[in-house]
C-alpha cells in the first residue's frame, strides 16, 4: 500500500497501554520502534503521563503540567538518541463545541494552552485532535454563523479555528481526525467540510483505516459486524463505500492530508465459543459500541481483521499524499480481553 518513500510511524500506545501489569516503559518502546526501522512516533498522552510518573516517583496526574513539560523534553532527548521524528502530540479530545460562557469551553481552551507548551517541550509540531464524542444536546444550542453554519456546527468551526490560531502562532499545526463514533462528525467528509470551513492553513486531516472502514462499512454491533441498516447487502455496502473514497480521492488536496493511520479492527468474538458476539448496541460506560471496538479490537493490518482498509489506502494516495503512514493498533485480542487497548479518546 506505501511505498519505499512514504516516512512509517507508530503510536507509542501501541506497544502496550502503560495502565496495565504488563507495561513496557517508554524507554523501550523508542528502542523498540527504532530497531523495527520506524522513522517516528506518534506520542500518546498516556506514555507521556506514566513516564513522568516514572521520573518524579509518584503519580502524576494528568493536569500537573509542569510534570509532564520535563517528562517530554526528556523523551525528546531520547527520540533524538534513537533517530525517531515525534509525529504529533495525541489524542486531544472532546475539545469542540461546548457553549460559549460555559466551564467546559473554558476548561477546553486552558488544557489547549497547556498541551501547546508540551508540544514545544518535546520538539513535536503537530496535535491532533479528534472529532468530540460530547452529546450534541450538552453542545452549543442552535445558533448561525456569519458563513451560513448552524450550531453547534457553527461553534465547532470557530472553536477549531481559534485552536488553530493558537498552534499557528507556534507554526504548529493541527491534524483533525473523524472518530467513527463522534456525535458530530463521524466521516471523513464530516472533518473535511469542517476543515475547509476553518479555512486556516495550519489545519488538515488526519485519516484513519479504521475510523473511515469502520464508521462507513463496518459496525460491531451485529453479527456479521458490517452495517445492516435496512436491507442493504454486503455488495451495496461496499459498492456505496467504494464510492466514498472515490469521492475522497477526488475532493482531498493531498497537502491537507497530514498523515494516515493504519489499523484494522476484529469481528467481536466469544471467548467460549468463539463466534461473533456483537457489542452492545447502547452507550456504555459513556461509550458508544464503536468507540469501546476502537479501544480493544484493533490489530495490525492482515493479521486478523477484516474491514475494507485497502480501499481507505488507495484512495489516500490516489490524492497524491506521499506523507506519514503511521500505526495505530490497539489489540485486545479477538474478544478485546487481552489487555492491549489503549485507544483514542480514553
Amino acid at each position: 500500500m506505501a511505498d519505499s518513500k512514504i516516512p512509517l510511524s507508530i503510536v507509542t500506545v501501541s506497544l502496550g497501554s502503560p495502565n496495565t501489569s504488563t507495561t513496557i516503559p517508554l524507554p523501550q518502546k523508542l528502542s523498540a520502534i527504532q530497531l523495527a526501522g520506524y522513522n517516528g512516533i506518534e506520542l500518546g498522552f498516556p506514555d507521556l503521563l506514566a513516564y513522568a510518573s516514572s521520573l518524579t516517583g509518584r503519580d502524576v496526574s494528568e493536569n500537573d503540567y509542569d510534570s509532564l513539560r520535563i517528562a517530554a523534553a526528556e523523551v525528546k532527548k531520547l527520540c533524538i538518541a534513537h533517530g525517531l521524528e515525534i509525529l504529533m502530540l495525541q489524542p486531544f479530545s472532546n475539545f469542540e463545541g461546548w457553549p460559549r460562557g460555559s466551564k467546559e469551553r473554558e476548561d477546553a481552551f486552558d488544557r489547549a494552552r497547556e498541551w501547546i507548551s508540551i508540544m514545544e517541550a518535546a520538539g513535536t509540531k503537530m496535535l491532533q485532535v479528534g472529532s468530540s464524542d460530547t452529546p450534541l444536546h450538552k453542545m452549543s444550542p442552535p445558533s448561525t454563523s456569519e458563513n451560513g453554519a448552524t450550531g453547534p456546527r457553527a461553534d465547532i468551526v470557530a472553536d477549531l479555528r481559534e485552536l488553530a490560531d493558537l498552534l499557528g502562532a507556534k507554526a504548529f499545526k493541527l491534524a483533525y481526525e473523524n472518530w467513527c463514533w463522534s456525535s458530530h462528525a463521524s466521516s471523513w467528509k464530516d472533518v473535511w467540510e469542517i476543515v475547509r470551513a476553518v479555512d486556516r492553513p495550519n489545519i488538515g486531516l488526519c485519516l484513519d483505516t479504521f475510523q473511515s472502514a469502520g464508521g462507513e462499512w463496518g459496525d460491531p454491533s451485529t453479527v456479521s459486524g458490517r452495517i445492516e441498516e435496512g436491507s442493504i447487502n454486503e455488495k451495496t455496502l461496499t459498492e456505496r463505500f467504494e464510492n466514498s473514497m472515490a469521492e475522497l480521492a477526488a475532493t482531498v488536496p493531498s497537502e491537507k492530508i497530514y498523515l494516515l493511520q493504519i489499523s484494522d479492527a476484529y469481528i467481536p468474538l466469544d471467548p467460549s465459543s468463539g463466534k461473533p458476539k456483537p457489542l452492545d448496541a447502547g452507550v456504555v460506560d459513556g461509550t458508544a459500541p464503536r468507540g469501546r471496538w476502537s479501544h480493544d479490537f484493533r490489530p495490525m493490518p492482515y493479521d486478523g481483521g477484516y474491514l475494507p482498509i485497502e480501499a481507505v489506502g488507495r484512495a489516500v494516495l490516489k490524492t497524491g499524499f506521499r506523507g506519514w503512514f503511521s500505526v495505530e493498533i490497539f489489540d485486545g485480542g479477538k474478544d478485546g480481553g487481552g489487555g492491549g487497548g489503549a485507544g483514542e479518546g480514553l
